[in-house]
């Protein structure tokens, strides 16, 4: 394996009483009693006790005539008064959905791969070869995909895939490179340094990168940990795949994919 250049790496209604006072056959019997004064002792003793006694139980009679009469009516105003409840609880359903659009932000915090297992599949690519020293190879790199990007533009040729880097060799001063682009068509009158190819295929440990290229220290120093840990022993290349497109997004906001294809 090569040597990594990177090792710092959530509602009573109220009931109606009815009250009846009935006093019926009293002015008849005194009408009555005035021509014979000695009956008027006999006869209005047991007069009044018969009239009184069927008075009074037929008159309390139609008292509970009227008082089944307003349950009824009490019973069913009640009725409209449920009616609005269910239309009361049928408005908050609305509200529901807030709380789902609450949980969308959760999917956002997955963690990226880190030594995930992966399968790389060759792709059609237009290449260009290329040296650097590490103190300047964000520039030489950039450098090289705008090259690449020129040609294709000039040819009107689009890219079916992202911009990668494979090192070829590093050691302590640099390095030397692929930059590549997937296509589908093959570009014409390619200068003597540009080739068509074959991106890198195999078993390959995928790792992501996310921040400044300068920063890549740290995830290149965890990658050469992980291989270490795992005993795992890497070929003598790696790739990088910038899912950020290097020419239009800030250095800071990257996000590379790292490939290292174990042996």
């Amino acid at each position: 394996m090569i040597g990594f250049r990177r090792l710092a790496l959530a509602a009573l209604i109220p009931a109606a009483v009815l009250s009846l006072g009935l006093s019926l056959g009293l002015p008849e019997v005194l009408a009555q009693t005035p021509n014979p004064a000695p009956a008027a002792s006999v006869s209005p003793s047991p007069a009044p006790a018969a009239s009184p006694a069927p008075a009074a139980s037929a008159s309390p009679a139609p008292v509970p005539a009227p008082l089944a009469t307003p349950s009824p009516a009490a019973s069913a105003s009640p009725a409209p008064s449920a009616a609005p409840s269910p239309a009361a609880s049928a408005s908050p359903s609305p509200t529901a959905p807030p709380p789902a659009a609450a949980a969308t932000p959760a999917p956002v915090q997955t963690a990226d791969p880190f030594g995930l297992d992966t399968m790389l599949e060759a792709k059609k690519v237009v290449m260009v070869k290329g040296t650097a020293n590490w103190d300047s190879a964000f520039d030489t790199l950039i450098d090289a995909f705008k090259a690449l990007n020129t040609l294709l533009d000039k040819q009107g040729i689009k890219p079916t895939g992202n911009s990668m880097i494979v090192y070829t060799s590093t050691d302590d001063t640099g390095f030397t490179f692929l930059a590549e682009i997937p296509v589908e068509q093959d570009p014409k009158n390619l200068p003597k340094d540009m080739s068509i190819g074959k991106s890198p295929e195999g078993k390959a440990l995928k790792f992501v990168h996310r921040g400044s290229y300068d920063n890549m220290d740290n995830t290149y120093e965890a990658i050469t940990n992980h291989l270490d840990d795992k005993k795992l022993e890497a070929k003598d290349t790696f790739i990088e795949e910038y899912l950020t497109d290097p020419l239009k997004t800030a250095e800071d906001k990257l996000v590379i994919n790292v490939f290292v294809p174990l042996k």
